[in-house]
């Protein structure tokens, strides 16, 4: 969340960087309630002046052997108004809060304007996208001419969108988590963590996702006790290891990487990518995040981003990054890479990872802190988060793009050991 007092001392500033994002500030409505924040303050502190002076006057009264009742009663009646007052203050209060919740991340001065995703900036790529002298499958019909990739029998037990993998291909997928897990944590510096896939909602309201994308979300309410959710990234539990806490600034930087399955309604995308694993409502993910010092949060930004395209490197598949325009960048971002694979069927670059960093957009709603050692005082972290990567989607691209004439897939060759040698599958 923003820091509310830069919104009230420069909201029509905040309201015009907001709009390249799309947003509309309803800055008449927070203008109004900070008005009636106020207002109301200041008379209920007024009323407590009053009221402890009145008390006060009991005690001289009583001394002097003087009626106290009129008193009495006056104070009495002061006590309900400064209750009243109390309560329509947190009421108040508790709209501003929801107000504050509902406001995405300001974007970064160095993040290109536009509207939508047309309007992305392509920064680089790796790579050439393989020539093919026969007829391309995509990931569908690679996976099913074996019965490796099952879709129907998937449906049968959970519904669309869920894939059912078996044989080499279920092995393949494992095979590039854990290949991940050890780049990231052999050669990128990363503590590998195992989380919980259930959290409750204040994980998620401190990442960002409640209250505005509870809809993508499954919940499994509970009687009596507080709700689960189940993660729609493991990016709520790692970046929720450091709520309420107080870091010493020689922890900084924290980075931690985990291989979890995650789950998302994708209540937001009817109709889009119904065909295969591209968007699934259970799919596992390689996730990094960091925790850092603000002073270097962009420069970790582009660290993060470059441990995401070394496992593309390291599998050899093609890819572009593209950084993000205000208008299609994630809810709690300050600035986002997108790194897009190549997919073959598709003739087209997809989505593969999300690399951003949040600036303390996170941390405040977390309260996550370090003791800068300059000041010596508790101040909010930075945190980063990105794909390392998204597996399923991984799989597509190998699968896709190591393709032969006969429906065969060679696996790659830093893959190779974790498939127990096996240099072609089908």
């Amino acid at each position: 969340m923003l820091d509310s007092k830069l919104v009230r001392t420069q909201l029509q500033e905040i309201a015009d960087r907001l709009a390249t994002r799309g947003f509309q500030l309803d800055v008449a409505r927070f203008e109004s309630l900070e008005a009636q924040r106020k207002a109301v303050q200041t008379r209920t502190e007024q009323l407590q002046a009053e009221r402890n002076a009145r008390s006060k006057a009991i005690g001289q009264a009583k001394s002097r052997g003087e009626d106290i009742a009129p008193l009495l009663a006056e104070v009495d009646r002061m006590g309900s108004d400064l209750e009243a007052g109390k309560r329509e203050l947190e009421a108040i209060q508790a709209e501003l809060d929801g107000l504050m919740l509902s406001i995405p991340n300001l974007p970064h001065e160095s993040v290109p304007v536009g509207a939508d995703e047309e309007q992305n900036v392509e920064v680089r790529r790796w790579g050439t996208p393989r020539a093919f002298d026969f007829e391309i499958k995509d990931h569908v019909a690679l996976g099913e001419q074996h019965g490796w990739l099952d879709f129907e029998t998937a449906a049968k037990l959970s519904g669309a969108r869920f894939a059912l993998m078996r044989g080499p291909i279920a092995r393949l997928h494992r095979a590039l988590a854990q290949f991940m897990l050890d780049l990231h944590t052999g050669e990128h510096g990363y503590e590998e963590a195992y989380t919980p896939y259930l959290v409750q909602a204040p994980a998620l309201q401190g990442t960002g996702q409640l209250p505005k994308f509870e809809e993508d979300l499954f919940k499994i309410s509970r009687e009596g006790e507080a709700d689960f959710y189940l993660i729609p990234t493991a990016e709520v539990s790692l970046t929720n290891i450091v709520s309420g806490e107080i870091l010493d600034a020689r922890q900084l930087p924290l980075k931690f990487v985990a291989h979890t399955p995650c789950f998302r309604s994708e209540a937001g995308a009817s109709g889009r990518d119904t065909r295969g694993m591209i968007r699934q409502h259970q799919f596992d993910k390689v996730e990094m995040v960091q925790i850092v010092d603000p002073a270097t949060s962009y420069e970790a930004l582009e660290e993060l981003t470059g441990n995401a395209e070394k496992v593309l490197q390291r599998l050899g598949l093609p890819y572009r990054v593209l950084a993000l325009c205000t208008g299609d960048m994630g809810f709690g971002a300050t600035k986002t890479y997108d790194l897009e694979v190549w997919v073959p069927s598709q003739d087209k670059y997809r989505e593969i990872s999300s690399c951003s960093n949040c600036g303390d957009f996170q941390a405040r709603r977390m309260q996550a802190r370090w003791r800068n050692p300059e000041t010596g005082k508790p101040e909010l972290v930075h945190t980063l988060n990105g794909s390392g990567l998204a597996v399923g989607r991984t799989l597509v691209a190998v699968l896709e793009n190591y393709q032969q004439a006969d429906g065969s897939i060679r696996v790659p060759e830093v893959l190779k050991p974790y498939m127990g040698g096996i240099e072609v599958i089908g």
